[in-house]
């Protein structure tokens, strides 16, 4: 990867900060959740497709509501959406928490649970993302989204290994923590000064299908999308490290933290790099990134090695963070403000959910195949797409400078 140099840091904006820590926070709480359900689910029935069916639940509300969340996002203070989102995120996640400690949790409940959570990260996902731009000016914005996302990152290393560990002590500890965790980022968020939306567009159909058409007439937006909705549609296996964790390595819960914590470590070490360098040749970095995301999988499809498989599952991260940063710089940069809410409603929907389909699908195919064969499938899918998206992308394969992609400039 080629880069040049910038001065400065983006932790030295104040405003960012304090977005910095309420995404740590959040996402803290939905990492540890989420290996809590997972060890929780797959000990109450022991089947791979019930792994898939959490991923599915969290999916749907996500496409129910499509025509009303990036509409609003660009009509309403965004910074409520995502306040009112983290709290439903906090209701849910109360309810494990009381279901749990009742002794009364069952696999039905825990997926409605999921769903409700699910409505909360639909809001929240594309609107949080839309915050950014008026936090910091537009030439920092690449490292603000890089700094964002080591947030996100900091927490993918921290929460799953803590909520592993704890899960040991109870599980109800770990939902009452998250709790804690989701009410601390609503309040933060609550409390930053942003730029207000500038669209009184009515909610609507149209709305959206005007975010459909605007990416559709983008062709970088359109390639950004559509390289990871599909890479991570055929490659992800998150959803299947329980059973890697109980099954092949004969691991507990600490087992289950530490495979989910080791993407994360990667990330972000590789987070922290782009918050301080500029990526040259962007397109053809993203394009690599994928294709290490699909030879990262592979191999930890094959290993029976618990180390290998971390080192995999780290190395994976890091590339995933550096398709991430191109992608959401892209998509932002080129997208005017007053339609981002929509925009990145219906990026959320087929990128950001891709990560539920994906374990849906990984579930559907361990049952079918097993789990080595669907995380081997999933990998060698992620390469095949890889190829065939540059063939269909070429000008998104060509991308030089970031910071030359801002709205009507190519």
């Amino acid at each position: 990867m080629t880069a040049a140099r910038t001065a400065g840091s983006i932790y030295r904006h104040r405003p960012f900060v304090r977005y910095w820590v309420a995404r740590t926070a959040a996402s803290l709480a939905f990492q540890m959740q989420a290996v809590a359900v997972g060890w929780q689910v797959y000990a109450l029935t022991g089947n791979p497709l019930d792994l898939g069916l959490i991923g599915l639940s969290l999916f749907l509300p996500s496409l129910l509501l499509l025509f009303v969340i990036g509409p609003a996002a660009d009509r309403y203070n965004r910074k409520t959406i995502v306040s009112m989102a983290q709290a439903i995120e906090g209701i849910a996640v109360a309810t494990l928490l009381v279901g749990t400690a009742g002794g009364w949790l069952t696999r039905e409940l825990i997926f409605a649970t999921i769903f409700l959570l699910g409505v909360g990260r639909a809001f929240e996902a594309p609107t949080v993302a839309s915050l950014l731009p008026g936090i910091v000016p537009p030439e920092l914005l690449s490292r603000a989204v890089a700094g964002a996302s080591s947030a996100t990152q900091a927490a993918f290393i921290i929460g799953p290994a803590l909520g592993g560990v704890l899960y040991l002590v109870s599980p109800s500890l770990v939902y009452g923590l998250c709790c804690g965790l989701f009410l601390t980022s609503s309040i933060l968020i609550a409390s930053l000064a942003t730029t207000a939306p500038v669209s009184r567009a009515p909610l609507s159909m149209t709305a959206v299908f005007t975010a459909i058409r605007f990416i559709r007439r983008e062709p970088l937006i359109l390639g950004a999308i559509t390289l990871d909705l599909f890479a991570v549609l055929l490659g992800g296996a998150m959803a299947l490290l329980p059973v890697y964790a109980r099954d092949v390595f004969h691991a507990g819960p600490w087992g289950l933290g530490l495979l989910r914590t080791a993407p994360a470590v990667g990330a972000l070490l590789m987070s922290i790099v782009l918050t301080r360098w500029h990526i040259q040749r962007a397109g053809r970095v993203m394009f690599a990134g994928v294709a290490m995301f699909g030879i990262t999988t592979t191999v930890f499809a094959l290993s029976t090695s618990f180390v290998l498989s971390l080192a995999m599952l780290a190395i994976l991260g890091a590339a995933d963070m550096v398709s991430i940063v191109v992608r959401q710089t892209l998509v932002q940069l080129r997208t005017p403000d007053e339609m981002r809410g929509r925009v990145s409603a219906v990026n959320s929907l087929f990128v950001g959910t891709s990560n539920q389909l994906g374990d849906f699908r990984a579930g559907v195919s361990a049952a079918l195949f097993g789990t080595v064969s669907a995380v081997l499938i999933g990998g060698v899918g992620a390469l095949f797409v890889a190829g065939i998206c540059v063939k269909l992308f070429p000008d998104l394969f060509k991308v030089d400078r970031l910071d030359e992609q801002r709205n009507g400039t190519r």
